[in-house]
């Protein structure tokens, strides 16, 4: 009988006879094991172990912390490349509309605005240590269904419970918009914790960031159009401060959304102390600042609160790559992926071989052999 390494699902396939070594850690990319997940079974043909095992690069990593962050410095500024090239190009956008007066060009300037902010965004939190891994697909889809969903489900429920007429309070309406827009977005979010239990650290933050821009871009170009209609295509009324939402406003919903879903996320780490009660202060945060900016009309307030909203956001990033003090850096022991010692026959010595016949008698053993 010989011990075998079982990978667990989503793990890169071990070769036949490989061993970890004993400071080795699983790649924090990598969906955590099932509960009680057996790592090693026995096998009736015991593998033949190389002389110095060769596992794959991935499972040989060096040893790491659960997060990491990048070195290189371009992977950190990544951002700020990506936020000047759409600002440049918006405002390009933006001036060849009005010079030529062609609303050809109003759609394409939405969805500049509109992608520029989320892709930065992402950038950043990449640049911080903050990995997809094999979990692209499913930032997409995140992103498409996720704006999909939650643009429909607010407008059904926000013309069911927002209160309108002369004795409506703003701030209970501007109010009751925000907590409906920000529970809509993490529909699909929370569907993946609970259902996929895709529950990585780090993940959370980037599918709450790609539900808000998916619910960004759809709303911002639906508002965007919306005004162009009623103006009967009249541009001129189109100004600065309608085309400079579509930057702020997909900035607060990604940092909104992605404050929530980090804060959710967290709570799936039971070394995390007060895991609920900042998930419930994340939630009461992004609709706070959602509130505020409904409210106002002026360009220089919402611009202060897409800013704070990102600055938080950046906060709970940071704070969410932190272990815990004298925590472990692994949800499970190091002792459960090591392979259990197993007891090895002694090893075989070779029986003494009779030495040739002299004329004074057999010749003696030496004494390596006979002991």
């Amino acid at each position: 009988m010989a011990l075998q390494f079982n990978t667990p699902p989503g793990w890169p396939a071990a070769p036949d006879g490989w061993y970890p070594d004993p400071n080795w850690r699983p790649d924090p990319s990598w969906p955590p094991a099932p509960e009680g997940w057996r790592f090693w079974t026995q096998t009736q043909t015991p593998p033949e172990p190389p002389a110095q095992p060769a596992p794959p690069r991935a499972l040989a990593a060096a040893p790491e912390p659960v997060q990491r962050t990048h070195s290189r410095w371009w992977a950190r500024l990544a951002w700020i490349p990506t936020l000047l090239f759409g600002v440049i190009t918006y405002l390009i956008a933006l001036q060849s509309m009005v010079a030529t007066q062609n609303p050809i060009l109003f759609p394409t300037l939405l969805f500049i605005g509109a992608i520029t902010v989320p892709a930065s965004v992402l950038m950043l939190v990449y640049g911080l240590g903050q990995r997809v891994g094999r979990d692209g697909a499913l930032v997409v889809a995140t992103a498409v269904v996720g704006g999909i969903i939650g643009v429909i489900s607010a407008g059904q429920l926000e013309s069911m419970f927002v209160p309108t007429g002369p004795g409506a309070s703003p701030v209970a309406t501007y109010l009751t918009v925000a907590v409906i827009e920000e529970t809509v977005k993490m529909v699909v979010p929370v569907a993946i914790f609970l259902l996929l239990r895709r529950r990585s650290q780090g993940l959370g933050v980037v599918l709450g960031i790609a539900a808000g821009a998916g619910f960004a871009v759809l709303e911002t170009m639906g508002y965007g159009f919306t005004v162009l209609l009623t103006t009967s295509g009249n541009l001129a009324v189109v100004d600065q401060t309608l085309m400079l939402r579509a930057l702020l406003a997909p900035a607060s919903h990604v940092a909104w959304t992605g404050i929530i879903a980090a804060a959710l996320w967290r709570t799936a780490d039971p070394r995390k102390q007060f895991r609920w009660p900042v998930l419930i202060g994340a939630f009461a945060t992004a609709v706070a600042l959602h509130t505020v900016w409904d409210a106002t009309d002026s360009t220089v307030v919402q611009f202060v609160v897409a800013l704070t909203s990102l600055a938080v956001l950046v906060v709970a990033v940071v704070t969410g790559l932190r272990s815990p003090h004298g925590a472990p850096t692994l949800q499970r022991s190091n002792a459960v992926i090591a392979p259990p010692i197993m007891p090895q026959p002694p090893a075989a010595r070779p029986a003494p071989q009779a030495g040739p016949v002299s004329a004074s008698g057999p010749q003696r053993v030496p004494h390596e052999v006979a002991s």
